[in-house]
């Protein structure tokens, strides 16, 4: 509560000093009926002006920024692209100055030359009360625009270069959500569920709820009810092998307590953080949380998707890569075309052996020896674990048949495994050789290629369009 007041407090104060500034610019900034473009008050804010009328002034562009049409915005990106950049020929002169003479002195007016002047208008800009949550939403209206306009990704850089500044590990708090927690934060978790939705205040009363289920979310003092990343936490006596299990509300029948703490769900709420990394630091946090507070925890294990799977099936299929795949193969995975092939496999229908020895080869290949076009593991929830230290540990088959699972990885989901004791081994392997941490179970599942045939980088399949959207469109974002 005294952060709370503390933050209230802050704001208040800068929105009056705003309010006294405004009273010193030419009123030709704030004309009744009429509004300045958004390049003039970034011009003025650019200006020598004093710092109480620097306030006023962002406070003003902000607000004209949320009435400017879709054209405007884009025409004042352009304009940050254009205009706020190093000028060209200083920085030459700096840079040939300094190897001519490299010193401290020349290094310092190469830097203070090369140093782009989007970041001190964004640094101006966030002195306007509130200003921090609404610079992250400008960014995510931008990264809409880069498709289209790849000259501004040079705006995007210098942004997110200030945000990875702003929202870095010393200034987050990490919360725990659970159902006592107030009722705007809990809407923004029903809203912001990326990878198993949340079907309402029933399902997520059964996530928070019971004793064997937690939540943890990373917040900023900056946006004081908006959470920045979640995760959500079952604790189990097992290693569960499909996410019906966790999800369906049943519990165990005796009291014994829980021995393994499964990560089933990370997402990422804030589509202006983009590339902002925070999850690495919020799984550590809370598995050292857990290992204090539940002595009998052993085991740290996710249950997680493999979201670009069934895509990178149908490529490999269709392309002819460098993919271990039989004649006998191809037969079996035919039957993915026929809608009541899951129906036909929970059934253990004639063909479903084959189907699933087809399949499961093709997911060792995927995680253990595919790769795009960076020279990374295809798939990003892979990248985001097996970088932070996790151990492949399992493939699960059939182990989500909801719709989206079926449709974007037929089903298939895994087990990444923190073991505490292997983590900084793991992880110093994946970063340094590309090494992908696995147990002897999915490696087993490995078929040799077909002779002739080397390991051949597959497509990079993370550049097409996602298959799916959720409620909200969000980048790396959401993983588990």
């Amino acid at each position: 509560m005294a952060e709370r007041v503390n933050v209230s407090f802050f704001q208040e104060l800068m929105a009056a000093v705003a309010e006294q500034g405004r009273a010193l610019l030419p009123k030709a900034l704030f004309r009744d009926g009429e509004s300045e473009s958004l390049e003039v008050l970034a011009q003025a804010l650019m200006s020598g002006r004093g710092e109480a009328s620097g306030v006023a002034i962002a406070r003003q562009l902000l607000n004209q920024f949320k009435k400017a049409t879709g054209e405007e915005r884009l025409a004042f990106y352009r304009f940050l692209g254009e205009d706020l950049q190093p000028d060209a020929a200083s920085v030459a002169e700096a840079a040939r100055a300094y190897l001519d003479h490299p010193s401290e002195k020349t290094l310092t007016k190469l830097q203070k030359a090369s140093y782009s002047p989007r970041l001190e208008f964004f640094r101006r800009l966030n002195l306007a009360p509130g200003a921090t949550a609404e610079i992250v939403s400008l960014r995510a209206d931008l990264v809409r625009h880069i498709k289209s306009d790849e000259a501004l990704a040079g705006v995007d850089r210098d942004l997110e270069r200030l945000l990875t500044s702003w929202f870095n590990r010393g200034f987050l708090v990490l919360r725990r959500i659970d159902w006592q927690t107030p009722a705007a934060i809990l809407e923004k978790i029903i809203q912001y569920e990326a990878v198993h939705e949340i079907r309402g205040w029933d399902d997520l009363r059964r996530r928070l709820d019971p004793k064997d289920r937690r939540c943890f979310a990373f917040f900023h003092p900056a946006l004081v009810d908006e959470p920045l990343i979640f995760v959500e936490v079952a604790l189990t006596r097992e290693m569960p092998d499909a996410i019906s299990t966790v999800l369906d509300g049943r519990r165990l029948e005796d009291d014994a307590p829980p021995t393994t703490a499964v990560f089933y769900s990370i997402s990422n709420c804030q589509e202006g953080l983009k590339g902002v990394s925070f999850g690495n630091f919020l799984l550590k946090q809370v598995v050292e949380d857990l290992a204090r507070d539940v002595s009998t925890l052993r085991t740290f294990v996710t249950l997680s998707p493999a979201p670009s799977f069934a895509r990178w099936v149908d490529r490999a299929l269709a392309s002819g890569s460098d993919v271990p795949i039989s004649a006998e193969d191809r037969a079996a995975l035919a039957k993915l075309r026929d809608p009541r092939w899951v129906e036909d496999a929970v059934n253990d229908a004639p063909g479903t052996e084959e189907l699933k020895s087809a399949l499961m080869g093709l997911a060792a290949f995927y995680y253990l020896s595919a790769r795009s076009s960076d020279d990374r593991p295809v798939d990003q929830v892979a990248r985001f674990h097996l970088g932070n230290g996790a151990r492949l540990e399992r493939l699960n088959w059939l182990a989500d048949t909801s719709e989206k699972g079926l449709r974007e990885a037929h089903g298939l989901m895994v087990n990444y495994r923190y073991d505490l004791g292997e983590i900084e081994r793991n992880h110093e392997a994946y970063a340094d050789e590309g090494t992908v941490a696995a147990s002897r179970a999915v490696r087993s599942f490995l078929r040799p290629l077909p002779k002739g045939k080397g390991l051949g980088a597959v497509p990079d399949l993370l550049a097409l369009p996602s298959v799916t959207k959720t409620k909200r469109a969000r980048s790396e974002e959401s993983q588990s």
